[in-house]
């Protein structure tokens, strides 16, 4: 018999509704900052607890529906985020939805992939995944990114890094199609793809499944641990804002610090999964979250712009783009053997540090 546990500690709860009185308290109260340190200790309080709960839910539903889970609704969220800023800014915030797209890229494929390879290789020297779904995975990110960041900046029907209405058009419909394929190469008809190669967590193995009732409650408190986490960015925006033109940083770093915070949950996961030798799970969380970024941002940015006849700036700089390049390079190598080893995660920890680097001194 397997024994029986409780999957959702008190705090698992306590925290993301303590995490919404602050922001209750916060919005009633701007500018305090002592509720700027709450909202600060629900921010990473609800990360936790939405790692926690995006993690019962893959317990109960297995691979990879769980990590689907999670990626789909951080993404839902940071859309949510960006159409906000991008209707409260207007015009001013044209490339906003390329900048938090572009560091979304950047950070899960140089970071959490990294990261995870580092912290799991260094704990288990050598660890295996699923080929097939990797590469199916890089495929379709290389094409959605190519699509969305860089051709716009070579199409001659209009000048800069924009697409003509009609041509945007085009580009989310099949930005959205590439999506929509590979959730369901994913999750349906090609599922075995992303499966672990074996099972090594014991625990795991041997730990009892949730009830449907405590898999119910997880999906709602990650959802509202979600929704603290990206509500709580968006009030520290000014914050980071005005920190940031004191130290006379681009305005792209904007971009950078949305996507970090609103992908912390899913580091979080996929880093722990790593250290646990579930590098599978991993994977799919970071190639999946790569994919649903871009691939539901674009089309409903491209919406927003569309029906308020706003400039959408989608096209990166050349900078931006030899970046792009080498990591979509480094990652079809480094992610193509189903085994890993130190050396890779070093070498994508380094892309991040050059890509940071060259984003607050380019």
């Amino acid at each position: 018999m397997p024994p029986a546990i409780r999957h959702n500690p008190a705090w698992t709860a306590i925290v993301p509704a303590a995490g919404l009185l602050a922001l209750a308290v916060s919005t009633a109260m701007p500018g305090l900052a002592i509720l700027q340190a709450l909202l600060v200790a629900g921010l990473f309080g609800s990360v936790i607890a939405a790692v926690h709960h995006a993690e019962v839910i893959a317990h109960k539903v297995g691979e990879p529906y769980g990590t689907l889970v999670l990626a789909l609704a951080v993404t839902a969220i940071e859309v949510a985020l960006i159409v906000s800023m991008m209707l409260s800014g207007g015009e001013d915030t044209a490339g906003l939805a390329r900048d938090t797209v572009f560091a979304a890229v950047m950070l899960i494929l140089n970071g959490i992939v990294g990261l995870s390879l580092l912290a799991g290789s260094r704990r288990h020297l050598i660890q295996h995944y699923q080929v097939d779904g990797v590469t199916a995975a890089l495929a379709t990110l290389s094409a959605i990114v190519i699509l969305a960041l860089v051709l716009p900046n070579y199409t001659t029907t209009t000048a800069g890094p924009t697409y003509t209405p009609a041509q945007l058009g085009f580009i989310a419909v099949a930005t959205l199609v590439l999506f929509a394929a590979f959730t369901l190469f994913q999750a349906v008809r090609h599922r075995d793809y992303f499966l672990p190669v074996d099972d090594t967590d014991a625990a795991d193995e041997h730990a009892a499944p949730p009830t449907r009732g405590e898999t119910s409650a997880s999906i709602i408190l990650l959802l509202v641990a979600l929704v603290v986490v990206v509500l709580s960015a968006k009030l520290l925006a000014p914050v980071m804002e005005s920190a940031l033109d004191r130290a006379g940083a681009p305005r792209g770093v904007v971009g950078i610090l949305i996507a970090a915070l609103v992908l912390l949950p899913e580091g979080v996961a996929a880093m722990r999964a790593a250290i646990a030798n579930r590098v599978q799970t991993s994977l799919n969380l970071a190639m999946g979250s790569a994919i649903a970024s871009i691939g539901l941002t674009i089309p409903t940015v491209a919406i927003v712009a569309l029906a308020m006849g706003w400039p959408l700036a989608l096209g990166l700089d050349h900078k931006s783009t030899v970046l792009l390049a080498l990591t979509l390079f480094v990652s079809s190598i480094s992610l193509r053997t189903g085994r890993t080893n130190l050396q890779l995660g070093i070498v994508h920890v380094v892309l991040l540090v050059a890509y940071l680097f060259m984003s607050f001194l380019p």
